[in-house]
């Protein structure tokens, strides 16, 4: 229903300008504002992001909170295939121990365990893209600012999820061909 201010007076009314300058516009409007109504003041200006009303702060503390909750998620997937790819490797110790004592370099075994870990974590990173691009095209009416599918968010977490299951497959790998080959026979 429209209720036109001299109807409805409201003492805090708010006029949003939008321009393409991104200059102060506040002399404009007063100008513009006082040609139609020459009693009605314009109290204060400020930009929306001088704005410190209590819902910008209750959405800046979400935003923080949702934030703080992401980074606790991603640490803990990273750590989780850190884990279990770090355990999958150091459980073929034996193996490894085996295909040194039959000749094989280290550096054959190392590469070996990178192109099989690598391998799925190139597998799990499309597959990963895949059901993220689909989810962000269903959430799209709920992101405000950024676009659907943001080439820097999923770079970053390819990015991200390819190191440290580079640094699992590796580390555990380098670790179990240092060891003596007859130890390395012996361990389980």
């Amino acid at each position: 229903m429209y209720l036109p201010l001299g109807q409805q007076y409201t003492p805090g009314v708010s006029i949003v300008v939008r321009t393409t300058h991104g200059q102060r516009v506040a002399s404009d409007i007063r100008a513009l504002v006082a040609t139609m109504d020459p009693r009605l003041p314009i109290l204060t200006e400020r930009t929306l992001e001088d704005q410190d009303g209590p819902i910008v702060v209750q959405l800046r503390v979400a935003a923080g909170v949702s934030g703080g909750v992401g980074i606790v998620g991603l640490l803990l997937a990273a750590l989780g295939i850190y884990g279990v790819t770090a355990y999958a490797v150091a459980r073929r110790t034996r193996e490894f121990g085996i295909r040194i004592a039959m000749g094989a370099q280290s550096a054959d075994v190392i590469g070996m365990v990178l192109r099989q870990g690598m391998s799925l974590v190139a597998l799990g990173a499309a597959l990963g893209l895949l059901l993220a691009a689909g989810a962000s095209r269903v959430l799209a009416r709920l992101l405000f600012g950024i676009p659907s599918i943001d080439p820097v968010t999923f770079g970053g977490a390819v990015v991200l999820f390819a190191a440290v299951g580079f640094a699992a497959c590796y580390v555990p790998a380098r670790r179990a061909t240092e060891i003596n080959a007859m130890d390395a026979l012996g361990y389980e």
